[in-house]
């Protein structure tokens, strides 16, 4: 109680100067409507904010009321009140000082042992802090709000909405770690309850954080279906901020399905809407997603200002997301430029706040908060229980020993299940490097250099001087984006074919031109969006070239053929028309220098670690060639490849 005192002394003290001038700006009708509130002194949330919320979101109002609340030693007001005061202190991005309004609330609630309004602080607590993206944190505060909330056995409606809060908070984090079929789950859960209550806000909430799982696993229309409900909902309780947040979503649904100007006549009318709001988080958001749609339209001056103007934002308070989203798209803006040191410096920049936001360490944490979670929520159950037993009373004292000893074996087989997977991490990631640096030396093979330059060289010897600087800069072109590509697990599409046609152009060279390559693809496939692991064409193209059109007479032909097969897979075809690989083994056995290929071999492993990092499944089928009479007419490689 002497700390309680001690608080109210110094808050009274901090109010003394700002009362005196703000004490004049506030009508008397209000400063009577606090009196009588303080006289009555309710203690729950829907009592006090039933009087206070027309001026709930206004500073002056609320300091006002604290200052009133502090000398009236109403401790349940000063909960609501600097709960208030953090909300809107989050709502326009400075959580510093909302988490500050908010842990204030909390120690009062805890003081007064007021179990709605502490539920309702840690809360708020947690929002904020997932806000701020302290993952950890955030999750401490919302477990243990809905664990508190469960905890009670006819919950009031202030209470049942605490739950709801809490299982859509979670939700968050779980989107965040990208975790989005259990955070769909979370929030579906806080959907369900949400309309019992008949709260439009929460459950506008809730369709709006489902639709942004959906659109992260790019089902689009689902998406934008539940953007639509979520919006319907905000407009019918008119909320300004559900509104503007509905609407940049699904400007940018728009943005990714091609429809820019539909999405520019959304962001461009809502900049003005989400500066008077004031949330800096949204603001920022805007102001990227028009940015990202200018550049789209290869609009990259005003681009450039609207991406610089989310980041200066975003920078200026701690957005992390947004920060390694602008940079992110300033890279791929400055590409598209050919400013390619400028993408380059953003490029890195985006790497590192990405790093910041979510890592491995967040989803393990996560993992064992949970069960933690539910181990102690099976606890709680027992203890309640007991205590209507004396004997279960007296057998879970016993059993205390038994536990604490199982919670340090639990602990220590948990730290050698981490040791272990570490060790596991360490030489997957060994054996990962080993292929990549095999790989480049697959695909840098002194005889492919040494003939390469041999044939330019020739070039140059018979005075074709075009010839020559033609080549020459393929050459060289090839060399760098094979060494960039090295350093990637996974590239665009249409950049692997770039590669694979310089490989074919340089080859094509020693066989007199005479090999004819082709690249067929898909209408509905765009290679500038879909993304393959790096460098993995080249080992067949010259398996096809080696083994099957050297020795052969006559015309000689490549296809590289793509193709869309099953939701979110491509199957790429590289077809020769050469000797088959019968013919190919005989004469490769019959020859005095044997060409060892282990591209293939390699690339073969290289995939089949993509599909454990991935959850996915890569698929590599060879077809002998045959024409109407038997005999063979090539050889057919078909890659089974998801996208990424």
């Amino acid at each position: 109680m002497r700390s309680i005192k001690l608080r109210l002394f110094i808050s009274k003290i901090l109010f003394v100067c700002f009362i005196s001038v703000s004490a004049q700006n506030i009508p008397s009708t209000f400063s009577d409507l606090v009196d009588s509130l303080i006289r009555k002194a309710p203690s729950t949330y829907a009592e006090i904010d039933k009087v206070l919320r027309p001026k709930r979101r206004d500073t002056l109002y609320m300091n006002f009321f604290i200052e009133k609340a502090s000398e009236a030693n109403y401790i349940d007001g000063l909960c609501y009140a600097y709960n208030q005061k953090g909300t809107k202190y989050r709502n326009i991005s400075m959580y510093a000082q909302a988490i500050g309004n908010h842990q204030k609330a909390l120690d009062y609630s805890i003081s007064a042992n007021n179990l709605e309004f502490r539920i309702f602080s840690l809360n708020m607590l947690g929002v904020a802090y997932r806000r701020w993206d302290a993952i950890k944190t955030a999750l401490d505060y919302n477990q243990e709000a809905l664990q508190l909330a469960e905890s009670i056995q006819n919950p009031s409606m202030g209470i049942k909405r605490s739950i709801n809060v809490s299982l859509n908070s979670i939700g968050n984090i779980y989107q965040n770690l990208e975790q989005f079929d259990l955070a769909i789950e979370q929030f579906r859960k806080s959907l369900f309850l949400e309309s019992e209550l008949n709260n439009k806000r929460g459950m506008a909430v809730n369709y709006q954080n489902i639709g942004e799982c959906l659109e992260a696993q790019n089902k689009l229309e689902e998406a934008l279906e539940s953007y639509r409900t979520a919006l319907a909902l905000d407009e019918e309780i008119n909320s300004i901020n559900g509104k503007a947040i509905c609407q940049n979503s699904i400007a940018q649904i728009y943005i990714k399905q091609g429809e820019l100007d539909k999405a520019l006549s959304i962001l461009s009318p809502l900049e003005k809407t989400v500066e008077k709001i004031g949330d800096k988080q949204l603001i920022a958001a805007v102001f990227i997603s028009k940015g990202w749609a200018l550049m789209m339209k290869k609009e990259y001056a005003s681009s450039e200002i609207h991406l610089k103007k989310g980041l200066k934002v975003a920078e200026a308070y701690d957005l992390l997301r947004y920060i390694a989203t602008s940079n992110r798209l300033l890279s791929e803006l400055y590409n598209e430029m050919g400013d390619y040191k400028s993408s380059l410096i953003h490029y890195k920049e985006a790497e590192t706040y990405a790093k910041k936001v979510t890592n491995d360490l967040n989803l393990n944490y996560v993992s064992d908060v949970i069960v933690k979670y539910a181990t102690e929520k099976k606890n709680s159950q027992i203890e309640v229980l007991a205590k209507e037993n004396e004997i279960i009373n007296l057998k879970l004292r016993r059993n205390k020993n038994y536990l604490l000893v199982g919670g340090l074996l639990l602990a220590l087989f948990t730290l050698i299940l981490f040791i272990l997977y570490r060790q596991y991490q360490l030489k997957s990631d060994k054996k990962m490097l080993t292929l990549e640096q095999s790989m480049l030396r697959s695909q840098m093979n002194p005889h492919f250099l040494f003939n390469s330059l041999n044939s330019i060289k020739l070039y140059i010897i018979n005075n074709e001087k075009k010839n020559a600087v033609h080549y020459l800069n393929k050459f060289s072109k090839l060399v760098r984006k094979i060494l960039e590509a090295s350093s990637l697990k996974e590239i665009k599409l249409a950049e692997e074919l770039e590669t694979a046609e310089l490989y074919m152009n340089i080859e094509n060279i020693r066989f007199s031109n005479e090999i004819e390559f082709n690249v067929v693809i898909e209408k509905e496939i765009d290679p500038h969006l879909i993304k393959i692991p790096s460098l993995i064409l080249q080992p067949f193209l010259e398996n096809a070239l080696w083994h099957g059109l050297s020795s052969k007479e006559g015309d000689k032909s490549i296809l590289v053929h793509i193709t869309k097969e099953k939701k979110e897979y491509i199957s790429i075809s590289i077809i020769d028309n050469g000797v088959g690989r019968a013919v190919a083994e005989k004469l490769k056995e019959n020859k005095v220098l044997k060409r060892k290929s282990i591209g293939i071999a390699i690339t073969k492993e290289r995939l089949s670690n993509f599909s454990k990092d991935y959850q996915n499944t890569f698929d590599i089928e060879i077809i002998d060639l045959f024409n109407d009479n038997e005999k063979a007419s090539g050889t057919k490689v078909v890659l089974h490849i998801p996208t990424l």
